[in-house]
């Protein structure tokens, strides 16, 4: 079930994402919070600034817990995203027993969108989360605010201002 709470975490993340799509990355932003609701750290997509295809802030994130929260920290913690993770965030996310994943957009979607706008996918499998990890738990998509995150990839792909 997605609270009002995580509907303010998911508009932080793709505030984030829409920083990532002005400093020229794709529109991808996520935070991780702790169990009493911090925010612990955030991130946003870094590929084209950093020249580092594995820079996709849930990997990062989920690399920054690895580093600073105990595994029981990490078992509580939630990620929220603005997009589904890949198959190598998810697959990160599992092996770190990192705890609930939500997220705005789903890979699903974002595969529609990019069909619809003639925009070329990926070289690597569309997977959900579900299918690549399917023990963990995950709440998404948030029909409340997947809107905007369509936005900023039509933006990203097509060009133009982003619109509302």
């Amino acid at each position: 079930m997605v609270s009002q709470t995580d509907i303010t975490h998911l508009n932080r993340c793709i505030a984030l994402a829409n920083e990532a799509l002005v400093a020229g990355d794709s529109p991808f932003g996520s935070i991780l919070v702790s169990s009493n609701g911090t925010i612990l750290n955030e991130e946003r997509n870094r590929i084209i600034t950093t020249n580092d295809v594995t820079a996709h802030p849930e990997l990062r994130l989920v690399q920054w817990a690895q580093k600073t929260l105990s595994p029981a920290e990490c078992a509580a913690s939630t990620v929220y995203t603005s997009g589904e993770h890949c198959p190598m965030c998810a697959t990160a996310h599992a092996f770190a027993g990192m705890g609930r994943i939500v997220y705005a957009a789903s890979t699903e979607q974002l595969v529609q969108w990019r069909r619809e706008w003639g925009v070329p996918l990926g070289p690597v499998a569309p997977l959900g989360i579900r299918e690549v990890a399917p023990g963990l738990v995950v709440e998404g998509p948030v029909q409340e605010v997947c809107g905007r995150v369509r936005e900023l990839h039509r933006v990203k792909h097509l060009g133009g201002e982003i619109e509302g």
